[in-house]
Order: structure tokens, then sequence, then C-alpha cells
């Protein structure tokens, strides 16, 4: 795979593309790509690694799948570009900054490019998706290739605050040395489970106290 990717990463997953599951992983999209439409743009699908270098990551946001639907996915978990309407998920973690983060004011966008560059690694554990059809690429190749990058950070790196949402995200747990690392688990932010342990989880606030305790400036929240 020609891929670019920021030089943290390339040093720690460039080996993954030589492996047979991600060769594997290639045929099938472009399989995919000559009868189906597939998100994010190729350009993007590396997105969360070069807007956050691994030497830099603070906080990891754990996502499942990305968005499916058109002009939505760009590469960060729950992120969605400029001028597309802010996903339901999203809107849930705005109303859960607003009460947690003093003077959080809920943007009118869903653009979290901005957390990316301050050291929020905003990653999917699968990073494409058939259009319109959630789930589609799960189980071809990509949650190996991710669960190599987590465990590169939890080896490899000191004090990152996971935020691990759902079910999904917390059995990610299990690759995170949490004697290195900081993780927080609660219920995922979609309509469907917000309100049994998402709202009032404070993640945000937390994990900007687990940075200043380790002299680190904290995450600036709004964008």
């Amino acid at each position: 795979m020609s891929v670019q990717l920021e030089s943290g990463w390339k040093a720690v997953l460039g080996p993954e593309f030589e492996k047979p599951y991600m060769q594997e992983l290639k045929q099938f999209l472009v399989m995919e790509k000559r009868e189906h439409t597939v998100y994010p743009p190729g350009n993007l699908i590396f997105n969360a690694f070069n807007h956050t270098p691994f030497d830099e990551v603070k906080v990891v946001i754990l996502g499942q799948d990305p968005y499916h639907n058109v002009g939505q996915a760009h590469g960060l978990s729950f992120s969605v570009p400029p001028g597309v309407g802010i996903p339901p998920s999203l809107r849930n973690m705005y109303q859960e900054l607003a009460t947690d983060i003093p003077g959080f004011n809920v943007p009118n966008h869903g653009d979290l490019t901005a957390w990316a560059n301050r050291g929020v690694l905003l990653l999917n554990a699968t990073l494409t998706v058939r259009a319109h059809t959630a789930g589609s690429h799960q189980g071809k190749g990509w949650e190996a290739f991710t669960d190599k990058a987590i465990a590169e950070l939890s080896a490899g790196r000191q004090g990152i605050v996971f935020l691990l949402w759902g079910r999904y995200a917390k059995n990610k747990a299990a690759l995170i040395d949490h004697r290195r690392h900081h993780i927080l688990t609660a219920a995922h932010p979609s309509p469907f489970s917000a309100h049994h342990g998402f709202f009032g989880c404070k993640h945000f606030s937390k994990a900007n106290a687990f940075l200043v305790q380790q002299g680190l400036e904290p995450i600036d929240w709004q964008v």
C-alpha cells in the first residue's frame, strides 16, 4: 500500500502493511471500490494518524466504524467535515461537554479536527465502510491494524487517557497497560445509550485532570 503516514506512526505500523492480512485487505478494498462507493475517500483513511503524531497523543477516543452516509466520514472518529449535519452521538458529546467543561460553547458544526491537532487521537476500529451499509468492512483486517496501533501506544508511551465508550470500545481495554495509562469507560454517546451512563460521566474534565497531574497541558475541548 502506498500510504502517507506520519513518521512516528510509520515507524511502529509500517511493517503491518507487508503482512498477509493487510495485503488481503488491500485486495478487498480494490474489489469493493469497483462495485461500490467506499468512505472515507482514500486520502483520508489514515487521517487520524496524520493529524495526531504518535509522540503527541494525549487522549484516545475510540469509535467503531466510519459514518456511512454521503460526505460524513473524513477519517476521524465521531467527526464530520464542515457543512455536514452534526450526528446524534456527537451532539450528545457536545451536551456532555457543556455540563462538564466550564465555558464550553456548543458548536454549530461537527468538525473535530482541532481536537486531533491538539493530541486527541480520534480512531475508529474499522477505517473504511461501504456507502449506506454500517459495519460492512468489519472483520476484513482493519481491526488487527488498529489494535496494533493501540498496543503500540500502550507499550511505547506513558500516561495516555483512553476514553472507551460502549461495549465494543470497552473490550479494547485488554490491549492497554492500565499501570501505564488511564482508562475511562462509560456508555456510548448514541441516543440509544447516552442516558445509561454517558451523560454525567465527566470524561472530558477527568481526562484533563489526569493530564495536568502529569505536568501536561490539558486539552482545549472547544472546537
